[in-house]
């Protein structure tokens, strides 16, 4: 089969073929219908985190699945699926309780080390990240997949796994934002995008979006944003405390740069919440606690995929797309071929697209 793979850590794709193993125990074999480009793979491709490669990434996918394990009884040859990044066994007391992105034993849907790698070039182990869904197949523990109606096309149930399940549910699942509160997104990808649509789902009175792009401000009060802002014409600070009157109750931060992680500290109003989604980048925050958390009362804290229950949720996500209560027409910018995945993450690293999406 085809696959991106990252043979260098400098933010590019080799297009090459691989050998994949058959499904064991409660794996699934997944052809790959669409793979959406987050930036994390992006950074997975450019950033040395000591991760082993040759690597295959990708963690935004769907597909059909085409062959089960013998231990898989909820899935069948032939559903419609989209792959979560979130490893989770199922029984811990997290998973039990509604939390499996906290789940105590996550390895449980990984491959024990001594067992053959799921991919392989020319017989020797290619490392899979996420979800592997740069490629044509992709072999999974059935956890990490979740059956979705077969009329929501591929590409759009594609995001569901990521930008919307992080986005929508920092929203609705981390913060709990509530009816009448106000909100101040900054960064406006496909992440933020979702965190404003979230926002508008949840009832906020005021939602502000903030970034430098203005196709991506546009964008934004499409997806529900009552007030934009371009930082480089208007101060933000200022912009949001008027949109808000003093300040917004939740800030969400989707960028990962400690400059834009202050900046959503300044926009928190006592008793706020901070919640940083972005994968951190550069130099780190420095925080006063006295200052931004014990005068301040503000909470801070990190998110990760949007504390999602992905049996839970997805379902819930591809629902309200296909009652048009969600917008991921819109989100899916661009569709390309495998082959474009350089061309097409460079396009998107400068902010001309909110998501690209490989269809196969």
């Amino acid at each position: 089969m085809r696959a991106a793979v990252i043979n260098r850590l400098d933010g590019t794709f080799d297009i090459e073929d691989l050998g994949m193993d058959r499904p064991r125990g409660e794996e699934v074999l997944v052809e790959v219908a669409a793979a959406g480009l987050c930036h994390s793979d992006y950074l997975v491709a450019s950033v040395d985190r000591g991760r082993p490669v040759p690597m295959v990434a990708g963690h935004e996918m769907s597909g059909i699945v085409v062959d089960v394990g013998p231990g898989v009884t909820d899935l069948d040859v032939g559903d419609h699926v989209v792959a979560t990044e979130v490893d989770f066994c199922g029984v811990c007391r997290e998973c039990r309780t509604g939390a499996p992105f906290r789940c105590l034993n996550p390895a449980a849907a990984r491959r024990p080390a001594d067992a053959p790698s799921r991919l392989t070039r020319d017989g020797a182990p290619v490392t899979a990240f996420g979800v592997a869904g740069f490629a044509e197949r992709t072999l999974l523990h059935r956890n990490k997949l979740v059956r979705v109606p077969r009329d929501i096309p591929f590409a759009q149930a594609a995001v569901l796994g990521c930008a919307v399940s992080t986005g929508v549910g920092a929203v609705l699942n981390t913060a709990g934002v509530r009816p009448g509160e106000t909100v101040a997104v900054v960064g406006l990808g496909g992440v933020g995008l979702n965190v404003v649509q979230g926002a508008a789902l949840a009832g906020a009175r005021a939602v502000v979006g903030i970034d430098l792009q203005p196709p991506k401000l546009a964008l934004a009060r499409r997806f529900g944003a009552t007030h934009v802002v371009n930082p480089a014409e208007e101060d933000a600070a200022e912009a949001v405390r008027a949109a808000t009157e003093g300040g917004a109750h939740h800030v969400f931060e989707a960028i990962g740069l400690g400059a834009t992680q202050r900046q959503a500290l300044g926009l928190t109003r006592t008793g706020g919440s901070v919640n940083f989604i972005g994968i951190p980048q550069g130099t780190p925050l420095d925080v006063d606690v006295m200052r931004d958390l014990l005068l301040g009362q503000r909470t801070m804290r990190g998110v990760y995929m949007g504390s999602t229950d992905p049996r839970r949720d997805i379902p819930f996500y591809a629902d309200l797309y296909l009652q048009g209560r969600l917008n991921l027409d819109e989100l899916v910018s661009v569709r390309i071929d495998l082959e474009e995945i350089n061309d097409a993450y460079a396009r998107q690293e400068t902010g001309a697209v909110a998501r690209s999406v490989i269809t196969f």
